[in-house]
């Protein structure tokens, strides 16, 4: 990896991948070639650079896609404009590449431009990985690839109606994530659970509870902050932690996101100052 580029892994998983890839380099440095090690998109959230791949040189701005096919050798310039670049690197293992069908819809193009369909959720993911989202970034990177593959084949996969075994999977793990809640639950740890591939069980469990598996987590944890806000006296970062919250400033804006008043007013709002809660709803008004 060249010196200039720096790496942050923000999912790592057997199957996905996600990584923040920061480059610093200046105009005209000499560039290293590198192989993709797997299946990959890479969303470019800021800045600007070249790449040579597969016999092509592509110009990559904010919002293109940078298209990794395992083993093939790319090399990225950054001859036009100063100031490097900013990425967010989907990787997918081998079976979850079939899975999706990404494989062979990466055979096509080393890049794709900017694409509405593809901006959105992009943009969504760099919003989950700095936190300001309750969407988790292992499901977003499905749903981008799902977009991709749509987009490159032409056409959008029609939903199929849930099994009534995959029904009862789906609800057999929201009742396990209520449980764990307050412990470390991904993508891959929930599928695993269910006997099913990461993409399949997000497609199954957003489609029989109306929710993804990251949304439902989210949710439950709140459940439990709230009640524990309302039931006891101890610190509110305790609680925090003990919901499943890692970190206690995100818990402050997720809670506020959902609650609209702090967990600070909340729980004297449980503990009967009407004010708050009447000025809550004459917000709403």
């Amino acid at each position: 990896m060249p010196a200039s580029l720096v790496a942050h892994p923000l999912v790592s998983a057997p199957a996905l991948t996600v990584i923040d890839f920061r480059c610093t380099a200046r105009r005209g440095e000499a560039p290293v070639p590198e192989v993709f090690a797997t299946a990959s998109l890479a969303y470019v959230s800021a800045g600007s650079f070249g790449c040579r791949t597969r016999g092509a040189v592509h110009e990559l701005v904010p919002g293109a896609v940078l298209i990794g096919r395992a083993g093939d050798e790319y090399t990225c310039t950054h001859d036009h404009v100063a100031g490097g670049d900013r990425c967010l690197a989907f990787h997918f293992a081998p079976a979850l590449a079939d899975e999706l069908g990404l494989a062979r819809a990466v055979e096509g193009a080393g890049a794709a431009p900017p694409l509405p369909e593809l901006m959105v959720v992009g943009e969504l993911a760099g919003a989950a990985a700095r936190g300001e989202s309750n969407l988790g970034l292992d499901e977003l990177a499905l749903v981008f690839a799902q977009r991709f593959v749509a987009l490159a084949s032409g056409r959008s996969r029609r939903a199929e109606p849930a099994s009534p075994r995959d029904r009862a999977r789906a609800v057999e793990v929201g009742h396990w994530i209520d449980a764990h809640a307050h412990e470390p639950i991904d993508l891959a740890t929930a599928a695993a659970r269910a006997g099913l591939g990461e993409f399949h069980f997000l497609r199954v469990f957003a489609r029989v509870l109306g929710v993804t598996p990251h949304q439902y987590l989210v949710r439950a944890r709140l459940r439990r902050a709230a009640r524990l806000l309302a039931e006891a006296d101890r610190p509110i970062t305790e609680v925090a932690f003990d919901a499943g919250f890692g970190d206690f400033s995100n818990f402050v804006r997720t809670f506020r996101r959902a609650a609209d008043v702090s967990p600070r007013s909340f729980r004297r709002a449980s503990r009967g100052d009407r004010k708050i809660l009447q000025d809550r709803l004459a917000r709403a008004l």
